[in-house]
C-alpha cells in the first residue's frame, strides 16, 4: 500500500507519494506555487478556484508518471485559521483570507467573552482578527451578497473533489470556535461569530474517510479506491512529522510562517492542562492537543530580503552567513506581516535598526533570521513552564533545512538546550500520513533528525539541496 501525502500550503501546494512505512517514493513529488495576495493594509488572500487548479495539476503530475499506482490512502496537512464565504452552491463569494491577514477588526457594536481567560481554556484562541469568532462578522459585513455559509481552505478544495468533506476536529480547533474538551462547537464563540451551525462546517466524525466524487474518480482512477484521512492542521502534522509527540521535545518549524508547539496526548472529554495567557492551543485529532506561539515571519523573510536586496545565491550566500557570527546580524524586528494571535501589531511593524554605510545585504538577512530566533526563544520558555522542565528541540521546515547558518543561529538562541533538526522538508505531509495511520508512537523512530551544523544534502524524493524556500 502507498499512500499519496498532500500539503495544503500557503505559498504552494504540495503531492508526494510515500510507501507503507511513510518513505518517500523517488521522483513522486509534484508542487505548485500558489498566488498569494499580499497588500500593506494586511491582506492576506488566496483565490479558491486557483488554489484547486493547483491541486489539481499536480495530481495530473503524478497519476501521468504512474506514481499513484497503489495508492490506498490520501492523507492532508493542511494551512489553520483560513475562511472563505459560499453561497447556496457553494461557489466562493470572494477570495480565501488567510492566517496571514491582519484586517479583520470587530465591528463596532461588538463585545468580546464574557470571561476571557474562561474562553481561552476552552477554546484554546483568543477573541482575535485571526479566528473565526471576529473574521465571520467582518466577513459577513463587506459581502456584496448572501452568505449561505463559510468554510476553511481545506474543506472549501476538499469539498470540489470528495463526496463529502466535513472539517476535521483538527482543522475546527484553528477557527476558535471549537471546545477542545468536548469537541463540539462552543456556544459563546458561535455567539460571537454571529453563526449558526448550518452556516458552519459539518464535523467530521472519529474514523471518518471520504471517497473522490465520480467524475474526479474517472480523470484520476488510480486513485478511486482510496480512502481520504481527515485533514490535520499543517502546525499538528509538522510536530508528528519532526518527531515530536510528546512533551520531551518541542518542534521549531520554519515555512512561510514560523512557530513553536509542543504535543500532548488529551483525549477528547479529559480536562485540559491550564494554558498560560499567551499560547494558543489547537487539536491534531481526538486524543492528541497541541500547544504553542505563531510568527507571521519565516521564510518569507528570505523571499523578501532575495527579492530587494540582491542577495548573494548558493554557495556565495553560504560562505557569506557563515562569516556572521550566530546571534550577530543587523538588529531587525521581523514582524513585517504583523502579529499572529494573541499580538495585535498590523503589517508593516518590522524594524531594521542599526544601518550604516557597511552594512550589507546579508547582514540584513542574518538580522531578521536572527530576529525570528530570538522571539522562539523567549516564547519556548513560556512553553516550558506548562511542563515545568526543559525540553530538546527539533528544528524542521524547509527554510531551517536549507540554512546551516540559520541551524546554528536556533541552536545558540536556544542554549542550553539540545538542538537538533529534521532533515526531511517535507514534514507536514509525512505528520499527516502518520496521523492517519495512528502510528504516533513511530513517529520519533522515523524521523530524520540531524545535526544543527549539518550540510543539507539530496532528499529522498529525488530533489537537490533545498534552496531557502517561502
Amino acid at each position: 500500500m502507498n499512500i499519496l501525502a498532500l500539503d495544503l500550503g500557503t505559498s504552494s501546494v504540495r503531492g508526494l507519494v510515500l510507501d507503507a512505512d511513510t518513505q518517500p517514493l523517488p521522483g513522486a513529488l509534484a508542487r505548485r506555487k500558489v498566488d498569494l495576495a499580499i497588500g500593506d493594509d494586511g491582506t492576506g488572500t488566496l483565490n479558491g478556484p486557483a488554489y484547486v487548479a493547483c491541486l489539481a495539476e499536480c495530481l495530473d503530475e503524478l497519476a501521468d508518471a504512474g506514481h499513484l499506482r497503489d495508492v490506498a490512502l490520501v492523507a492532508v496537512s493542511g494551512q489553520w485559521h483560513s475562511v472563505v464565504p459560499l453561497d447556496a452552491a457553494g461557489e466562493p463569494l470572494g477570495p480565501v483570507l488567510t492566517w496571514l491577514d491582519t484586517r479583520p477588526a470587530p465591528l463596532p457594536s461588538a463585545s468580546g467573552p464574557t470571561d476571557p481567560d474562561d474562553y481561552h481554556q476552552r477554546t484554546g484562541t483568543w477573541w482575535h482578527r485571526s479566528y473565526w469568532s471576529i473574521r465571520l462578522p467582518w466577513v459577513r459585513e463587506r459581502a456584496g451578497s448572501r452568505i449561505a455559509r463559510f468554510a476553511g481552505l481545506v474543506e472549501y478544495v476538499l469539498g470540489q473533489l470528495l463526496e463529502a468533506a466535513p472539517m476535521s476536529i483538527s482543522q475546527a480547533s484553528g477557527t476558535g470556535l471549537l471546545d477542545l474538551r468536548t469537541l463540539d462547537w462552543d456556544d459563546e464563540a458561535l455567539s460571537l461569530a454571529g453563526a449558526g451551525t448550518g452556516e458552519l462546517p459539518a464535523l467530521a466524525p472519529l474514523d471518518w474517510h471520504g471517497r473522490l466524487r465520480p467524475e474526479h474518480a474517472r480523470r484520476w482512477p488510480a486513485l478511486a479506491g482510496a480512502r481520504w484521512s481527515a485533514p490535520v492542521g499543517d502546525g499538528g502534522a509538522s510536530n508528528v512529522g519532526s518527531g515530536c509527540v510528546d512533551p520531551s521535545r518541542a518542534a521549531v518549524t520554519v515555512g512561510t510562517s514560523a512557530a513553536v508547539r509542543l504535543m500532548q496526548r488529551v483525549p477528547a472529554g479529559q480536562e485540559l492542562p491550564r494554558l498560560p495567557e499567551r499560547l494558543w492551543r489547537y487539536r491534531v485529532d481526538h486524543d492528541h492537543v497541541v500547544t504553542g506561539a505563531a510568527y507571521s515571519c519565516g521564510g518569507n523573510l528570505f523571499a523578501w530580503a532575495n527579492r530587494e536586496l540582491r542577495l548573494p545565491t548558493g554557495a556565495e550566500l553560504d560562505a557569506a552567513l557563515a562569516l556572521v557570527p550566530a546571534g550577530g546580524g543587523l538588529p531587525a524586528d521581523p514582524r513585517f506581516g504583523g502579529d499572529r494571535a494573541p499580538g495585535l501589531a498590523p503589517a508593516g511593524t518590522g524594524e531594521l535598526r542599526g544601518l550604516s554605510f557597511g552594512t550589507t545585504a546579508v547582514d540584513i538577512l542574518a538580522g531578521l533570521m536572527q530576529g525570528l530566533c530570538e522571539m522562539v526563544a523567549d516564547d519556548l520558555v513560556v512553553l516550558e513552564s506548562t511542563i515545568d522542565r526543559q525540553v530538546a528541540v527539533v528544528l524542521g521546515g524547509g527554510a531551517v533545512t536549507a540554512s546551516v547558518w540559520w541551524r546554528q543561529a536556533f541552536a545558540s538562541a536556544l542554549a542550553p538546550r539540545a538542538v537538533s533538526h529534521q532533515r526531511n522538508p517535507e514534514i507536514g505531509a509525512t505528520g499527516a500520513a502518520l496521523v492517519a495511520l495512528g502510528r504516533f508512537g513511530q513517529a520519533v523512530e522515523l524521523a530524520d533528525i540531524g545535526r544543527t551544523d549539518e550540510v543539507a544534502s539530496p532528499t529522498t524524493t529525488g530533489g537537490s539541496r533545498p534552496q531557502y524556500p517561502s
